[in-house]
């Protein structure tokens, strides 16, 4: 019979375990790159968010992820990379904005203010200047509930793959309890799916 030995499989599920043990407690080495990241942007006086899943989390959700997402301007990029790279960093590829913090083994990717989600396309929606979108956070400084939303949802319009985007706004507005009104706080370019969404953030979780 093929397939990997019961061993392999019994060892690869207890790691599995263990790394969502340490995330979900807030003790993973994604979570403690965050962190290393934030106080060295602090340093260089740079304006970030976190986004992504760690914002997910920080706003009631909780997520796995792999990778730590930050709302950064292409100036503070540069200004971290000329000063950190080769020094616990390193690029993915050449021209990357992505990089890898090799202390703790974790991929950080870079969300360009002025840049758009999903597609990547002109739209209505862009990343935010994080000097006017960050909360302070116990830990880091994390992006604002309505500007995780409207992003997440203009991703999922532009870029059906990424369904996840969709469910993660759906139990963020059932997690808040958001109102229908909530729609107001965000751009007229993703309301209406806010809406669709928040009819089926309504209904009982097993519903569906």
């Amino acid at each position: 019979m093929s397939g990997s030995p019961a061993g392999s499989v019994d060892e690869g599920m207890t790691a599995t375990l263990t790394r969502l043990g340490e995330y979900f407690m807030g003790k993973s080495p994604l979570q403690l790159a965050a962190e290393a990241l934030a106080d060295r942007l602090d340093a260089l006086d740079a304006d970030y968010a976190v986004s992504g899943a760690l914002a997910v989390n920080y706003h009631g959700v909780m997520r796995a992820t792999e990778d730590v997402d930050v709302l950064i301007t292409a100036e503070a990029l540069a200004r971290f990379k000329e000063r950190w790279i080769g020094h616990g960093y390193v690029p993915l590829f050449a021209g990357s904005k992505a990089i890898r913090d090799v202390e703790h083994n974790v991929k950080i990717d870079f969300l360009i203010a002025g840049e758009y989600p999903g597609d990547g396309r002109r739209k209505p929606v862009s990343f935010p200047d994080p000097s006017h979108a960050a909360l302070r956070g116990r830990r880091f400084r994390v992006i604002e509930l309505a500007r995780l939303i409207e992003l997440k949802l203009a991703s999922a319009m532009t870029a059906p793959h990424r369904f996840r985007d969709s469910d993660d706004v759906l139990r963020l507005i059932r997690k808040n309890a958001l109102p229908r009104e909530y729609a107001q706080n965000l751009d007229p370019y993703v309301q209406t799916r806010f809406d669709e969404l928040w009819f089926l953030a309504q209904q009982a979780e097993e519903d569906y």
